[in-house]
């Protein structure tokens, strides 16, 4: 445990920090579940709205630093190209 002042205060932040980049990483993998399940579905309207709120998610949590832009960006290709072979299945 610190003793010194600024470094119990680095621990209080990097905890709170923690928490909440664990909720956005959360609130992605609950996103893409959700857009896998619609795809499953055949669902390509709620498929089309849910790649939308993800690729807005996968970009804010590039923004606040949560995920790296290469890897958001990756995420949202992989999304992207996921919906395009099930509408061209179709």
């Amino acid at each position: 445990m610190a003793n010194i002042k600024s470094a119990k205060k680095r621990i209080k932040v990097t905890e709170k920090k923690t928490a909440i980049n664990r909720r956005i990483k959360d609130e992605l993998k609950s996103i893409i579940k959700s857009y896998n399940k619609a795809l499953a579905a055949d669902d390509l309207v709620g498929a089309e709205e849910l790649r939308a709120r993800a690729e807005k998610k996968f970009m804010q949590a590039a923004a606040h630093h949560t995920i790296s832009r290469q890897a958001a960006s990756h995420k949202v290709s992989q999304v992207t190209k996921k919906l395009n072979a099930a509408k061209a299945a179709k």
